[in-house]
């Protein structure tokens, strides 16, 4: 199972690679790392989203306490949370393609920031699973470069779980 961590630090040098030199010594990938300014000044938020069970991500958040600069650190995996992810994609347009792949980017939201004679690159900003779908509809055009930002999430304070409020519409 994949499980997304906030982690608060000190925004001090160094930091990130005694965190990633961590994961390594204990055979983990971190498959989606966002590191950024938090709330507070001299603290910043690591979002990182990595495979394993209960039993290892909970000796995982031991071993992160144990570093000096760690503040705080959450399994947020099961916890209602806003989640964003940003990417940057470069799709080939001819002239002729290039008004169906705008129209398919309306309806994910998507903007077009660069338009070349040959390429159209698009902006997109949601959660990870429409970034997937967008990636797969676009597919068909050729998808010459993707730039993903990794996965950043908040809790939500309201404690609404939008998924599963989804799933619930699912079976209406």
């Amino acid at each position: 199972m994949k499980h997304t961590l906030s982690v608060l630090v000190e925004d001090e040098a160094g930091v990130l690679t005694r965190i990633a030199g961590l994961f390594a010594r204990r055979g983990f990938n971190i498959e989606s790392l966002a590191v950024g300014s938090a709330e507070q000044f001299g603290i910043s938020r690591i979002t990182m989203v990595v495979p394993g069970d209960e039993r290892s991500i909970e000796q995982l958040t031991k071993q992160l306490y144990k570093l000096v600069n760690v503040l705080k650190v959450q399994d947020i995996t099961t916890t209602p949370c806003v989640e964003r992810e940003l990417m940057l994609i470069k799709v080939n347009a001819t002239s002729s393609m290039r008004s169906e792949i705008i129209e398919l980017a309306q309806v994910f939201r998507a903007r077009v920031v660069d338009i070349a004679e040959e390429s159209l690159t698009l902006e997109i900003v949601g959660d990870p699973g429409k970034l997937v779908a967008i990636i797969q509809v676009l597919s068909k055009f050729g998808i010459n470069e993707i730039a993903r930002t990794g996965k950043i999430a908040l809790t939500r304070e309201s404690g609404v779980n939008t998924e599963y409020l989804k799933s619930m519409e699912a079976k209406v």
